[in-house]
């Protein structure tokens, strides 16, 4: 009868290299896990529905902010078609200045609407516009940018003018300019967060307007609805809690976008195969 045999050196050779295997795999998991995390705020997020939704929560946010601003400061955080002509009308006719806009209030606006959009942009081209690493950032950015304007609503008050004021109007406009370049990037035009002139337009004259599957009318109509939705609602609570309430309203939600973010698919390259990857 043959006996049975005892593990030798040889056998217990591979037990030993698996077990330091192991090790070596849990003592480089946090750095395996801190390189994941890192790739994954690198990797372009992809239009999808979930990108929808967060547009039109910013969109929501918009509304709340406009519906303040012109009661309190007498021009639009946001929506530029106004102040421009405004703008245009305190250059011919100044004697309104005070009664019909302000003028400071305006410039202020704009100007810092322009410069919100034009930073952003601009530095998009060399980060990447999608880059979710870049998208967190400018929310965040954006998001303490409005919450600083309501700290500054509950510490001072809301005056027409002075210079509190254009500091409140620039905040809300700096990130409102910041905010509409998203929904370019997210390359969903239909929702631009801001203006809806173009938005009414584009819908009266979809020749697809009562089809069933429409995805740029569903847009745009979700957008204008939403828009008008977060104008009630800043207008509500303007007149129970206070402008700086609604402005601290505004900012919360563009937090809740900011971490949404963390959770948008990402945009696959597409893989190429056999002569074509050549």
């Amino acid at each position: 009868m043959a006996e049975p045999k005892v593990g030798t050196p040889q056998d217990s050779e591979p037990r030993r290299s698996s077990v330091q295997t192991a090790n070596s795999d849990a003592t480089l998991s946090p750095t395996t896990f801190a390189s994941r995390a890192w790739s994954h705020m690198l990797e372009p997020v992809r239009p999808s529905g979930f990108a929808e939704l967060e547009l039109l929560l910013l969109t929501f946010c918009t509304g709340i902010q406009d519906a303040i601003s012109f009661p309190d400061y007498h021009c639009f955080a946001s929506n530029q078609t106004g102040n421009t002509v405004f703008l245009m009308l305190a250059i011919i006719l100044p004697h309104l200045n005070g009664e019909m806009f302000i003028t400071a209030n305006i410039g202020a606006a704009l100007g810092f609407f322009l410069l919100g959009g034009w930073i952003t942009g601009q530095v998009s081209h060399l980060v990447g516009p999608r880059v979710r690493l870049w998208l967190v950032c400018c929310n965040f950015i954006q998001s303490c940018l409005v919450f600083a304007a309501a700290g500054m609503q509950y510490k001072y008050g809301a005056f027409l003018n002075g210079g509190n004021a254009v500091i409140v109007v620039g905040l809300l406009a700096f990130a409102s300019g910041s905010q509409v370049v998203q929904s370019r990037s997210l390359q969903m035009t239909e929702i631009s967060t801001a203006m809806a002139t173009a938005a009414w337009m584009d819908l009266m004259i979809d020749p697809g307007l009562f089809k069933l599957k429409n995805r740029p009318r569903t847009r745009r109509v979700l957008f204008l609805a939403t828009l008008v939705l977060g104008s009630l609602a800043g207008a509500g609570i303007y007149r129970s809690a206070g402008s700086w309430v609604a402005i601290l309203v505004s900012a919360a939600g563009k937090m809740v976008v900011t971490g949404m973010y963390f959770f948008n698919g990402t945009d696959k390259p597409k893989s190429t195969e056999g002569e074509d990857a050549c």
